[in-house]
């Protein structure tokens, strides 16, 4: 249906799918009698990563069950293909899980809370993305040795605010819920109404620690001076100078880098194109991220401006296909950079300056695509480990929040409020899905664990391991 449809026409679409496919139906989930073995699936996504890298991966993901949980989005995307579908679509983040929200810099210097990570992002049925949150929130929970209660109900709030949140933008107007955004102030706001002093402190001292993460920290921290010319210091195998790299010769690499940017440069908004000519290369270095990312080809790019003290920290970063793709078809674009910058644009509150795409062929001679933002822009992320449980109720809230609005902004929110319904019979849904597949993770994490023991995968040690989130009082 077209999203020019009148409101009751929207409405009796989400009746109509209500009634096609129950909410309860969303959680009766099972794993299916052909489900691929989770450790073949991880595999076969390694088999088109950096190999030295892919043993690091693995170890990162065997660092905590939530660890495993990020990293297995792929496994997952498998798993939510077998559950009956709404048939109502949004731009999907793909990989929606807890620690893939936070805060970030706008283009007009606000704090702003929302998605931070679109590698996955394609259109697809709006309840996955709901799914993996919900699934995360219980992941976690069980982490930190929060008791049943206490997850069932942090679960529930985070789709009890989604639904809320679906249905008041159902009623808003277009050009409004666009506008609609959560800064720090007003979340803030909502802790203080709430009366917790512990969390507006750790608040304060998080947007304290995210407004002084920027270019100028990034060079005070990841470089040093040598023979008067600023380098990035190396501290492999998480940050490996391009002079240190062993697969290809450092000018052979540079001059490549250097074609990336004038590539990337054409994507960006022609005065960002003007501030980034007013920049110059300086220095390269490769750079491990995250956990699911781990083995795809990301870079970090040193540039300067006036002088020394004028720095500019891009990330330059391999964009491969969607996990979802098998499920949901291609995207629509031929570049997997350009999927993964216009699902950010549709779906977050405010968009780095800088994030633009490119597709280039590497000193291998394979062609690969490449999207481009900042390092740090104020980038910050909740310490799930830290976080008491009322701490995560709250951030639940904000996650299900934000993420109706990403669904709200790009698909039919009538369509879906009108399915949600304003009971709690959903969420009741979603809080069993959430326990049923948070067991399947831990027998996917257990099959890891086996594969390593077993020598069918390599698992390397990493110099800054640590638990995602560690067991604390419930």
């Amino acid at each position: 249906m077209s999203l020019l449809a009148t409101p009751d026409e929207c409405a009796a679409r989400g009746r109509a799918a209500r009634r096609e496919v129950p909410r309860r139906a969303l959680s009766q989930w099972l794993p299916a009698s052909d489900r691929p073995d989770p450790v073949d699936v991880l595999e076969a996504q390694a088999a088109s990563r950096v190999p030295e890298l892919v043993p690091l991966r693995y170890q990162r993901m065997l660092t905590s069950r939530f660890a495993f949980f990020r990293g297995a989005a792929a496994i997952m995307a498998g798993d939510l293909a077998s559950i009956p579908q709404t048939g109502i679509t949004v731009q999907l983040c793909g990989d929606a899980h807890l620690s893939n929200f936070g805060g970030f810099g706008t283009p007009e210097r606000t704090l702003v809370f929302s998605l931070n990570d679109f590698d996955e992002t394609l259109p697809g049925p709006w309840e996955w993305d709901l799914a993996r949150l919900a699934a995360s929130v219980e992941v976690s929970g069980r982490e930190l040795g929060y008791r049943r209660a206490v997850r069932q109900d942090n679960v529930a709030a985070t789709v009890r605010v989604y639904r809320e949140a679906m249905r008041t933008f159902a009623t808003m107007r277009h050009l409004d819920l666009w506008y609609t955004r959560l800064d720090a102030d007003q979340i803030q706001q909502l802790l203080f109404a709430r009366g917790d002093k512990q969390a507006v402190r750790t608040f304060e001292k998080t947007t304290a620690k995210a407004h002084a993460k920027d270019s100028m920290r990034a060079m005070n921290k990841l470089t040093r001076e040598v023979d008067g010319s600023l380098r990035i210091v190396g501290d492999p195998p998480l940050i490996v100078p391009v002079e240190d790299l062993v697969d290809g010769n450092t000018q052979e690499i540079e001059d490549w880098v250097r074609r990336i940017l004038r590539g990337y440069a054409r994507s960006l908004r022609s005065d960002r194109r003007a501030l980034l000519a007013r920049h110059r290369y300086v220095h390269l270095a490769r750079k491990v991220v995250g956990v699911g990312s781990v083995g795809t080809r990301a870079w970090v790019v040193l540039l300067l401006g006036r002088d020394g003290a004028d720095p500019l920290f891009l990330q330059v970063k391999e964009a491969q296909a969607s996990v979802l793709e098998p499920y949901v078809g291609k995207a629509r674009q031929r570049n997997h950079g350009q999927r993964v910058v216009e699902g950010q644009w549709l779906m977050q509150a405010a968009s780095d300056i800088f994030l633009g795409w490119m597709r280039a062929e590497g000193i291998d001679g394979k062609a690969r695509d490449f999207y481009v933002r900042q390092l740090w822009d104020w980038k910050v992320s909740a310490e799930l480990e830290t976080m008491r449980p009322a701490a995560v109720h709250s951030y639940g809230e904000l996650c299900g929040w934000t993420l109706a609005r990403a669904h709200a902004r790009t698909g039919d929110a009538m369509a879906i409020g009108s399915y949600l319904g304003s009971g709690d019979k959903f969420d009741r849904s979603m809080v069993t899905f959430a326990e049923v597949y948070a067991d399947q993770n831990e027998h996917d994490y257990t099959a890891l664990e086996a594969a390593a023991r077993e020598g069918r995968i390599t698992v390397a040690p990493d110099p800054v391991a640590r638990t995602d989130v560690v067991v604390a009082p419930s």
